[in-house]
């Protein structure tokens, strides 16, 4: 069905947008999120490399710095440890969080709840099966899309004189529309690194 096949599109768009939002911001910076656990594997096996991927080539060098200060201080002792580790964390997630433009606020406790989103995006690229996450998401627009559209067609037939009714028929209507050109917009924008909360919204208002 057109229909079907246009909000799967939809959906696949909405994977390379939706990464990158304000609730990325979180996972980025999580204690258990990408960047801080491509740190711990890199302190671990003494490899750079693991984490120079996380950062922009200009500031290689810093992180380089960093990386080897820490592993020298771990040698230490446990506690040296475990403070030499978290300086790296701290570093590797600013300068990474400062590449992509998103402000650095600190650390951020493991299991937080980020949706079912992020750990579907996750998921589908450690399984290699995408699926489950386009479901998720052609469900979620398209469930957005009916429910908005409801709205509109319950005001609809409203009498010419009644212009309380006509006043919420306009509401629903103005919503709607920026409703959808909110998913029109962020499906056709490009992505590329982290999103400003001011940009997260997508929808022009009145």
């Amino acid at each position: 069905m057109k229909y079907k096949g246009s909000l799967t599109a939809l959906a696949i768009f909405f994977m390379t947008v939706f990464c990158c939002t304000n609730r990325v911001f979180a996972h980025c910076d999580g204690m258990d999120g990408p960047v801080v656990k491509a740190a711990q594997k890199a302190l671990e096996s003494g490899n750079a490399n693991l984490v120079l991927i996380w950062v922009k080539k200009a500031d290689e060098a810093e992180l380089k710095r960093a990386f080897q200060k820490t592993l020298a201080v771990r040698k230490l002792n446990p506690d040296a440890k475990e403070l030499a580790d978290m300086y790296f964390f701290e570093t590797l997630v600013r300068i990474h969080r400062a590449g992509e433009g998103a402000p650095y606020t600190g650390l951020k406790p493991a299991g937080r709840n980020l949706g079912p989103a992020i750990p579907a995006a996750d998921k589908a690229i450690v399984d290699g099966n995408v699926e489950p996450l386009v479901k998720l998401l052609t469900d979620t627009v398209g469930n957005g899309v009916h429910e908005q559209f409801k709205h509109v067609m319950a005001n609809k037939n409203y009498k010419a004189d009644d212009v309380k009714a006509g006043r919420e028929y306009v509401e629903t209507y103005v919503t709607f529309v920026h409703y959808v050109e909110g998913l029109y917009e962020k499906a056709k924008k490009a992505t590329h690194g982290h999103y400003s909360e001011s940009e997260q919204g997508g929808v022009h208002k009145e």
